[in-house]
């Protein structure tokens, strides 16, 4: 069966931050709004609605799918949940994108939710019982606590201290600084506030994470048919790719994620893409943790392994540098309501390659932006490859 073109023609984000006030169902209905008033659509002309959220635990609400639809847009419309932990924010856009290129829809709105901090006592809890019950629940295993391991195990690879990655965090942070949705925009943060906060699980330090938050993006999918109707600005869907490693991580070696390099592959190939060094010209990796950004570059291929954070240090991937990596701030200086940051990082492609993003801007007016998540036992990789013209 061939494939249509697919086409972001809207986006819209709400501020991150913790927020007591609105419900989930709020914070989806407020982005899909901004989204769809983008492109001067409404909810007439939506035909399907894919929709993106983590944990029930979060909103304490079983059925979380059902429970955010309505505001979600998807009252009376055909619509689909999808979950794959921190990955779900790509995952999401890939159904959406799913939709459309068969045929089955002309518009799909896409909206990823999350409200994490109405969960008592903390969202960690919600993932006690993702690990195995006999072989690795008996360990008394966190989510924070396997992250220090990877960490570890990345530095000791490569002979890396922690001012090697403590500087994606700097960088990141400094970004979201132009960011009018940032919780945690910092433009005067130094290696030292990052290597001096507090430990949290060593090598993990407070700075090296990003912060438990509330938010909703949404972006708006449409074929080319229509897409031409309503934009002269198309950004074309232009490969999407996913994999899923086994869950038990404690048959994987921590120090390189294969499940990205998959997921990359697969959409390079979709893409066309060869030399993605060459051919992608501005990159939203997902990075809950500092070292994570570094971790995913190599992944994507886009760093030999063990040469990011030397990219890193060299300013090779600041927002001028020549290949601008995370220029929204990422998910260390943004936020992270979770499933919504992936769907973050798609939107911010999507402004960046339109030349819609402001005081974030990078210079050289890209046309292939890469945007990557990652989640459940950190054996998720899902990636989309976003492009102008063609």
């Amino acid at each position: 069966m061939g494939l249509r073109k697919v086409a972001v023609v809207g986006a819209g984000m709400t501020k991150f931050v913790r927020r007591a006030q609105e419900t989930g169902r709020e914070l989806a209905y407020e982005a899909a709004k901004m989204a769809l008033d983008s492109c001067e659509l409404t909810l007439d002309d939506v035909d399907a609605v894919a929709l993106g959220t983590a944990p029930d635990a979060f909103d304490a609400v079983h059925m979380k799918g059902e429970y955010l639809s309505d505001g979600a847009g998807a009252w009376r419309k055909p619509f689909m949940r999808s979950y794959v932990g921190g990955g779900t924010g790509v995952f999401a856009p890939i159904q959406g994108w799913y939709h459309v290129a068969s045929g089955l829809f002309d518009v799909c709105l896409v909206v990823c939710e999350e409200k994490m901090s109405s969960c008592q006592p903390h969202p960690q809890g919600a993932f006690l019982t993702i690990f195995d019950h006999t072989t690795e629940r008996p360990l008394g295993p966190n989510l924070l606590w396997i992250f220090a391991l990877e960490m570890n195990r990345y530095m000791q690879t490569y002979g890396l201290q922690k001012k090697d990655i403590a500087l994606v965090s700097v960088k990141n942070k400094r970004n979201a600084a132009d960011h009018p949705c940032a919780l945690l925009g910092d433009p005067n943060i130094t290696v030292e506030d990052v290597l001096n906060s507090e430990v949290l699980a060593w090598p993990v330090q407070r700075l090296d994470v990003s912060p438990v938050t509330d938010g909703a993006v949404a972006v708006v999918l449409a074929a080319e048919n229509v897409a031409k109707r309503i934009t002269d600005k198309p950004v074309w869907i232009k490969g999407v790719g996913w994999s899923l490693d086994t869950a038990y991580w404690t048959n994987r070696d921590l120090y390189y994620p294969k499940y990205v390099e998959y997921a990359a592959r697969m959409a390079y190939e979709m893409a066309g893409i060869r030399e993605p060094r060459k051919e992608i010209h501005v990159v939203e990796p997902y990075d809950p943790f500092d070292y994570k950004e570094l971790h995913h570059l190599e992944g994507l291929l886009l760093a030999d392994k063990g040469e990011a954070p030397r990219l890193t240090a060299e300013g090779v991937t600041a927002r001028t540098g020549n290949m601008p990596v995370c220029p929204s701030g990422g998910l260390l200086g943004v936020g992270n309501p979770i499933a919504a940051a992936g769907l973050m990082k798609v939107a911010e492609i999507f402004w960046q390659l339109r030349g819609e993003a402001g005081k974030r801007q990078v210079p050289g007016k890209p046309i292939t932006g890469l945007a990557q998540a990652w989640g459940d036992l950190m054996q998720v990789g899902t990636v989309i490859i976003l492009g102008i013209g063609g």
